[in-house]
This record gives structure tokens, C-alpha cells and sequence, in this order.
């Protein structure tokens, strides 16, 4: 079973910022009140990879969001140079081959691999035309299974298949859950979305969290009162 995990760890601030500087300036602003940071697309393209090692000398945790793919011997190479990098969890697409590739090369360190099986941005209707003839449900379920199967640590999962997934797989598989929005804020370009405190109690470990905190006036304030809603939420 999954260990306990404090209720400011489960909150990733996604540092979504167009470059290092601003999400230096970010993570200065959050001070104490967020532990574990997500560094993704934008950030990494724009110099802010080297951000991960200041992050982890200074106590915080990283997610790296590159959503891996490609050949599985390129693919090692990059969860290699990751592990070396001292991020927590990495991203991967889940696709057979991807997987296992990735699995292989995490070998005995402590990098976490994260299959990524629907964006949250997609429904059926993007699914169908993309060329998928399963739904978003049992597109999910099926990379899911396919997941724990290679020994996969975790899945990135729309907080609406949370719970399912949780009855599906059992205790031990970690869901990270992007398309949080707590109450009356804006949905902006996700699909399926869930308030913290519902995702937490659907089964959810992590919740993934941009725009509400670092577009906030008082991005401080704002992870402190979703900190506060998934501490309440677990219990």
C-alpha cells in the first residue's frame, strides 16, 4: 500500500512560467507553503531543466513532464539523464513500448515513472478523431492495466477516472490527477475537471495545479487554501 503522504505533498504546483526567471520568482513567492514542483513543456524548452537540482538542494521535489516517447532506447536514455537530474517523477506516454523502455532504465534509482493515458484536454470526440475507435474510458482502463502490468509507479488521469482507477488497480498505484479547479474558478482549456477535495476523495495522491496558483493575486494563498481542502478532504 501507498505510505501516508503529508497533505502539502499532495499539492504540485505546475511552474507553467516562460522562464527560469519567472519561476524562481515564483517558487520565492510560495516560499514554505508548496514542497513538490512540476516543470514541464514551456518551462524546460525555455532553460529551466537546471531548476530541478536548485529545487531538490533546497528540500522541494520535481515532476518532470515531458511526456516521453519515442524509440525505447531513446527513451532510456532520457529517464537516465532525468534519475542523474534528481527528479521525483517522470512522465511518460503510455504506450507498450514506451513503458517498458522506461521501467528498465529506472533501474535501482528513485525516480518515479508516471504513465500518462488520456490528456485531460481530450473527450471521445477528440479521441475519434485522432483515429481511436475506444472511448476515453476504456482507452484509459486499457493503458491502466497495461501500466501496472510493467511495473509502472503511477498514472496522470483525469480526476473523473480517479476513482475507477482506484477500484481497478488497487491501493498501491500512485494517481496524479491534472484538471483541478477548485470551486468557481475558471475551467480554461480542460474537459474533465474536479475540485480538490473530490479528487482527493475519488482516490487521487497528487493533485496537479497551474493556473489557480500562479495566476492568483496571492499565489501563496491560494496553494494554502488548497492545501488546507486536501487536508481535509483526507482525513
Amino acid at each position: 500500500m501507498t505510505a501516508t503522504i503529508h497533505p502539502r505533498d499532495r499539492l504540485i504546483v505546475a511552474l507553467d512560467l516562460p522562464d527560469l526567471r519567472a519561476a524562481e520568482a515564483m517558487v520565492d513567492r510560495l516560499d514554505d507553503t508548496v514542497s513538490f514542483y512540476k516543470i514541464g513543456y514551456q518551462l524546460a524548452y525555455a532553460g529551466g531543466l537546471p531548476l530541478a537540482r536548485a529545487l531538490k538542494a533546497a528540500g522541494k521535489k520535481v515532476f518532470v513532464d515531458l511526456k516521453l516517447h519515442d524509440i525505447g532506447n531513446t527513451v532510456g536514455r532520457g529517464v537516465e539523464s532525468l534519475a542523474e537530474l534528481g527528479a521525483t517523477f517522470v512522465t511518460v506516454h503510455a504506450y507498450p513500448q514506451t513503458m517498458k523502455a522506461a521501467v528498465e532504465a529506472r533501474g535501482q534509482s528513485k525516480l518515479k515513472i508516471l504513465a500518462v493515458t488520456v490528456l485531460t484536454s481530450y473527450d471521445d470526440a477528440d479521441l475519434q478523431e485522432a483515429g481511436y475507435q475506444l472511448g476515453v474510458r476504456d482507452l484509459v482502463e486499457r493503458r491502466a492495466r497495461q501500466a501496472q502490468a510493467f511495473g509502472v509507479n503511477g498514472l496522470v488521469c483525469s480526476p473523473e477516472e480517479a476513482g475507477h482507477l482506484r477500484q481497478l488497480l488497487g491501493p498501491d498505484i500512485l494517481l496524479v490527477t491534472p484538471g483541478i479547479r477548485p470551486a468557481g474558478s475558471s475551467a480554461d482549456d480542460q474537459k474533465r475537471i474536479m475540485t480538490p477535495a473530490r479528487a482527493i476523495a475519488a482516490g487521487a495522491n497528487y493533485l496537479v495545479v497551474g493556473r489557480p496558483v500562479i495566476g492568483a493575486d496571492d499565489p501563496k494563498a491560494a496553494a494554502e487554501a488548497i492545501v488546507e481542502e486536501i487536508a481535509a478532504a483526507a482525513g
